[in-house]
């Protein structure tokens, strides 16, 4: 049996840009170098908004405001499955990358679903649905 994750992330939006980081090298090829909404593995007994506050803290010493559930995607990689969280989220805070190796501020008609994580496909097709091309 593939071992399971419960992932959370951050969804932030300004000026009509979906905020993205890139990912570095990977043991996993298909996450090497590949966008994905800032966050991390949902610790036990933790809620997935304290998640989504603690990642973005700890990954780019940014705080944000963590609003409503946006999407909620399960996906099965080669080696494990997931559960993608994704909450809308305001930033109040400058940042600084810090585990990523870039960043980005993509329009949603940029949006390139092959160049984000698999987990994320899904939710990088809807937004280009809901928010044209």
């Amino acid at each position: 049996m593939k071992k399971h994750l419960e992932v959370a992330g951050g969804l932030l939006f300004e000026r009509g840009k979906v905020f993205a980081v890139k990912r570095g090298d990977s043991p996993y090829p298909y996450l090497a170098h590949k966008y994905e909404f800032p966050g991390g593995k949902i610790e036990e007994g933790e809620r997935a908004e304290d998640t989504v506050k603690r990642e973005l803290k700890e990954e780019l010493d940014m705080d944000v405001h963590v609003g409503g559930l946006y999407a909620c995607e399960a996906f099965e990689y080669p080696d494990f499955t997931i559960r993608l969280w994704v909450y809308e989220c305001e930033r109040k805070s400058s940042f600084e990358i810090k585990e990523h190796e870039a960043y980005a501020w993509i329009a949603p008609k940029d949006l390139d679903e092959k160049d984000w994580a698999p987990a994320d496909a899904e939710i990088i097709r809807a937004m280009k649905r809901v928010f044209g091309e």
